[in-house]
């Protein structure tokens, strides 16, 4: 590159007269910006980056910095070996945190009216399954379950929330959907108040004594999880924690819920909204919405037998229908036994009662099934309905008389002395006579 001797200044260029050797290099700089510009790279103006930090610290605008590490892992159910008393007494020695515990935020369920009925089922069994009938205890589940549903640690659904790791014994977060509680079928009105808490948890209503809190567990329970969690709350005999740190803070709750819920056929038998389509089907075509079923609704299982429908039939549905209605009732259940009858007070409160005989003999109906045999049966009661013989149940068969007894022995008397004994008779258990001596 060419250079200017600093007392000549070049061509078309003006110096002022008296410019020192200072004066002299800026202008040789300003030179070499003009002929080779690509080699000066244009400086960016600093930006003030905030940093991302774990603690729960505000930045300059007054939010909370959200972290940089994931979500806290969720661990499974597991409880340390300790019988009820000890662990009461080691519960009662955590102490409850110091520092505010601020209500959750309303939850507002933003999905379609399908997406709304499943997600109510599903929080309806988790309320009615973990804390039974006790309206309190049923409102402070449901608002740890919708405290999941905005945490990033867990899925973004209420049924998912639920029912995560139900497919795994050691990896449920609800143990109801693990070890088969599910079978053990509530009254119709219990599930009715059950639905009223979630319908009113999912339309905004917040339960605030348990705050953010998104873990609980019993008084009598020490589950491992426990000594990582803050203990913030008491309701009854259930304790509830949250994550310490800034993942407990009302900021993590950040997760917007999807609004589209899974079909969780472990709840096909309590709920419509969970049940396959191809059941469904079946049940518009047998008119199951009509009235099949006395009272138009599909049978619960009985309480004592989670594989056995006892069923009152509507007197006017075919009885051709009959088996149509038993398919859609039992659904995908391997082994199911559905017993009808038309006679609504003939039907049996439980099914260990069915096998009376009073009770077979008034039974209309019966279907079973097994699909480890294969076995699927349906049988009439030919005496209420004209059947082929080959579809009739068989009728009771009397059990023959018991065999007579055996007469009293009679013990002749002497013809000699009337009254007394006959002599000289042998009976069975007298000892044998002792042999005369022989004269010789």
């Amino acid at each position: 590159m060419a250079t200017t001797p600093l007392d000549e200044p070049p061509s078309g260029r003006g110096i002022r007269s008296g410019s020192t050797a200072i004066d002299a290099v800026l202008v040789a700089l300003s030179i070499a910006v003009a002929v080779v510009p690509a080699l000066i790279v244009e400086r960016a103006p600093p930006v003030r980056v905030e940093p991302r930090i774990a603690t729960g610290q505000r930045g300059v605008a007054g939010r909370t910095a959200e972290p940089t590490i994931p979500p806290p892992p969720v661990e499974p159910a597991e409880f340390r070996n300790l019988p009820p008393d000890e662990a009461r007494a080691f519960n009662a020695t955590v102490p409850f945190i110091d520092g505010p515990n601020p209500p959750a935020r309303p939850f507002r369920f933003a999905g379609d009216t399908e997406n709304l009925t499943r997600a109510t089922d599903c929080l309806a069994a988790a309320v009615l399954y973990e804390a039974g009938d006790d309206t309190k205890g049923q409102r402070a589940v449901a608002q740890v379950v919708l405290n999941r549903v905005r945490h990033p640690a867990f899925p973004a659904s209420v049924c998912g929330v639920v029912f995560q790791g139900s497919e795994r014994r050691t990896g449920c977060q609800f143990t109801f959907t693990c070890d088969g509680a599910l079978a053990r079928a509530y009254p119709q009105v219990f599930w009715d108040r059950a639905r009223k808490v979630a319908n009113a948890a999912l339309t905004g209503s917040v339960y605030a004594p348990v705050g953010y809190a998104t873990h609980y567990h019993t008084d009598w329970v020490v589950p491992y999880w426990q000594s990582s969690l803050s203990k913030i709350a008491a309701v009854d005999t259930h304790l509830f924690f949250r994550w310490a740190g800034w993942w407990g803070t009302p900021g993590a709750f950040r997760q917007r819920a999807r609004g589209e819920e899974p079909r969780i056929l472990q709840l096909a038998p309590y709920s419509d909204a969970h049940k396959l389509a191809e059941v469904l089907a079946v049940e518009r075509e047998a008119g199951v919405s009509t009235g099949r079923f006395a009272g138009g609704s599909m049978p619960r299982p009985s309480s004592d037998d989670p594989d056995t429908f006892l069923v009152a039939l509507d007197t006017g549905g075919p009885p051709d229908q009959w088996p149509t209605l038993a398919a859609a009732a039992c659904g995908d259940r391997v082994r199911c036994k559905f017993l009808g009858w038309r006679d609504p007070a003939a039907v049996p409160a439980q099914a260990a009662l069915a096998g009376e005989p009073a009770v077979l003999t008034a039974m209309s109906f019966s279907y079973l099934r097994d699909r480890t045999q294969p076995l699927e049966r349906r049988l009439w009661n030919c005496q209420q309905v004209p059947r082929p013989a080959a579809d009739c149940m068989r009728r009771a068969v009397a059990p023959p008389p018991p065999p007579p007894t055996a007469a009293p022995a009679i013990i002749r008397s002497d013809p000699i002395q009337p009254g007394a004994p006959l002599t000289g008779v042998r009976r069975r258990g007298d000892p044998a006579p002792t042999p005369a001596p022989v004269t010789p």
